[in-house]
């Protein structure tokens, strides 16, 4: 599965789109913990939050091309990923993937 944040691949062809497919992940409220702060609003990632972070993108990847699988596509094109807080009292955040899962050839 080809996964890219470009709009198209070099030297394929997109022959069908199936639609946006969408991957979310949600992080515990403990994901913060090891954030130190730094300059005024800015935080250094300790390496297990950072690590976390990269996992639950990860994770969102797998769950979006998953999606992408099962619609028949074999790549998704324009991928973005965005982070969400959902609220100060739950701590907790939400990781999005999503792109457009294609036929390429």
């Amino acid at each position: 599965m080809i996964i890219t944040t470009t709009h198209n691949i070099q030297g394929m062809t997109i022959s069908h789109y199936f639609g946006i497919v969408i991957g979310k992940v949600i992080l515990g409220s403990n994901v913060a913990e090891g954030c130190e702060p730094d300059l005024g609003d800015f935080y250094e990632l300790s390496e297990d939050v950072g690590s976390k972070l990269l996992k639950a993108v990860e994770s969102a990847l797998k769950v979006m091309e998953e999606k992408a699988i099962e619609l028949g596509a074999n790549a998704v094109v324009g991928v973005d990923i965005k982070y969400e807080n959902l609220g100060v009292q739950t701590a907790m955040s939400m990781v999005t993937a999503f792109g457009t899962a294609v036929q390429v050839d």
